[in-house]
């Protein structure tokens, strides 16, 4: 399994890049979050989406109704018993997005140096001098010569289909925009984006907990993406929602930094956020072209730093409609797993493009590449020196377990753990091979039931970079005999061989505790 990593810093001969790449049971280290909708909604085609790697999927609530998402997510559910491919669930908020109304769906054409004008009165019908919004504060936080973009949700930004404005005079409620291209809406949603502009609107609208509480705690969602966070006040807001929501109390809470507001915000937000998505959609229109990648990899760093999951957008978005993505769109995805992104989010391409399983595999095996030629020891070195002396105890089992991994070779890495952490701590070193986290259920009680955790821990580690999990059997804990503990070894070791991760004469690093010591042993396999 273990295969020798590529540095780009050595010399390489040319033609080996074009050596066809050895088959692995996982496609790729970095997961996959995949956005269902139209063209991934069948059993079939989620099927198949599981299959080509997808690991999260997510429910995207700024279109369709909670009774379409749960037809899906029923789907979902055969398609996991079908394929037998573990899929955690997201659960995206709208917040405060602003859109434009066009309840007859007529198609809008927009002339360069024309003007039209924003107005607050949703009423009206949308023409090419009049676009109703549905946010009657627009005018309030808006001045002559402000930028505002207008585009089909979730699409590509391709300038015939999408438009800048740029505010010429305020009148009252409405705004009067000046044309900046020529282009055509089509369709009954679009979003709109005022250019590093403070949206006076809650984060988590009223809307969005309505459907946190009659969706998201019935179908135990794993986690909340919670748009326009711009606070870290945002995130403490919807734990303490969740919280009173019971089944939702172990959901974690992704702030998706869509703006310069998030930005200026991000250290604090990180510190409370259990993972952070990076919406380089929004992010692209407010920030300067020329900055967006700085951020990129300045976020990045941090989320590693931290040990928090971080998520990459907008990758292939010319998928959508072809089959093979651009050459940047190619190099920006490796770039992302290279910045050191732990998953890669796909929004319209799988939601309602054409290709959605071809997507989710080009990317898995983009990623597959570009790990091979990661700088894992550089990487290493600068984590430990960055986590500085003493270390915790259990970063130093973590971090003492990847350094043995490397060093011996091992084709995995086993981790028993609980609560995922100690799992989670691994995976922040950023081994070479997979680390095949073994999630050991607890039992607990509210005083009226008695229940098992570990499903939900299982699914959570779905998108970290490089962790596999598997649900052991409750009646073997995490901290036990020896005896014990290695019967819960062999099975782990037998599913690793099954699936094709170990073979004969492979070492393993076990990373586990007996009693009160936590061990870090390697293991040299039979035949």
């Amino acid at each position: 399994m273990h295969s020798t990593n590529l540095l780009l810093e050595e010399p390489i001969r040319m033609v080996s890049i074009l050596e066809p790449s050895k088959p692995n049971f996982f496609p790729a280290m970095t997961k996959i979050v995949g956005t269902l909708g139209p063209k991934s909604s069948s059993v079939e085609a989620i099927s198949a989406c599981l299959k080509a790697g997808m690991s999260v999927a997510r429910f995207d609530f700024s279109w369709g109704d909670a009774a379409y998402h749960q037809e899906t997510l029923e789907n979902l559910k055969l398609a996991i018993k079908a394929t037998k491919k573990l899929c955690a669930v997201m659960l995206d908020t709208v917040g405060p997005e602003l859109q434009v109304v066009n309840k007859s769906e007529v198609t809008i054409s927009l002339e360069e140096n024309e003007s039209v004008v924003l107005t607050p009165h949703k009423g009206q019908e949308a023409s090419s001098k009049l676009l109703p919004i549905n946010f009657s504060g627009l005018a309030k936080a808006l001045k002559p010569g402000d930028t505002i973009f207008v585009g089909q949700y979730l699409f590509t930004g391709s300038e015939t289909t999408s438009v800048w404005l740029e505010v010429s005079e305020v009148q009252g409620d409405d705004v009067v925009c000046v044309i900046k291209n020529s282009a055509t809406l089509a369709g009954s949603l679009f979003t709109l984006h005022c250019s590093q502009i403070h949206i006076d609107l809650p984060t988590l609208s009223d809307e969005d907990k309505d459907v946190m509480k009659k969706w998201g705690a019935p179908n135990k969602i794993d986690f909340l993406s919670l748009s326009y966070t711009r606070h870290a006040e945002d995130v403490r807001q919807a734990r303490e929602y969740l919280s009173k929501l019971g089944d939702l109390s172990q959901t974690l809470i992704f702030a998706k930094i869509e703006n310069v507001e998030g930005l200026n915000h991000f250290d604090e937000i990180l510190e409370e956020a259990d993972g952070i998505i990076l919406s380089r959609g929004n992010l692209g229109i407010d920030l300067p072209p020329e900055k967006v990648f700085l951020f990129q990899k300045s976020a990045l760093h941090k989320c590693n730093m931290a040990g928090k999951p971080a998520v990459v957008t907008r990758v292939v978005d010319s998928m959508t409609d072809n089959l093979r993505p651009t050459r940047a769109e190619a190099t920006d995805v490796a770039n992302a797993v290279l910045d050191g992104s732990d998953a890669i989010l796909l929004g319209a391409e799988t939601l309602r493009g054409l290709y959605p399983v071809e997507t989710i595999s080009t990317v898995g095996r983009i990623c597959a590449e570009a790990e091979k030629v990661f700088n894992q020891d550089l990487y290493f070195k600068r984590t430990v020196k960055y986590v500085g002396e003493p270390m915790t105890h259990l970063e130093s089992i973590a971090s003492s377990a990847v350094r043995a991994a490397i060093k011996v070779k091992a084709s995995v890495i086993i981790c028993f753990t609980s609560s995922g952490r100690a799992a989670r701590l691994i995976a922040k070193y950023r081994p070479t091979m997979p680390v095949l986290s073994v999630v050991i259920p607890r039992l607990k009680t509210n005083q009226l039931k008695w229940s098992f955790t570990g499903a939900f821990e299982a699914r959570q580690s779905l998108i970290v970079r490089g962790l596999f999990p598997m649900l052991a059997d409750p009646r073997h804990p995490a901290e036990s005999t020896s005896t014990t503990n290695e019967s819960v070894l062999k099975v782990a070791l037998d599913h690793g061989k099954a699936s094709g991760v170990i073979k004969s004469h492979d070492r393993v690093v076990v990373c586990q505790k007996v009693g009160d010591s936590s061990v870090v042993k390697i293991i040299e396999l039979d035949d």
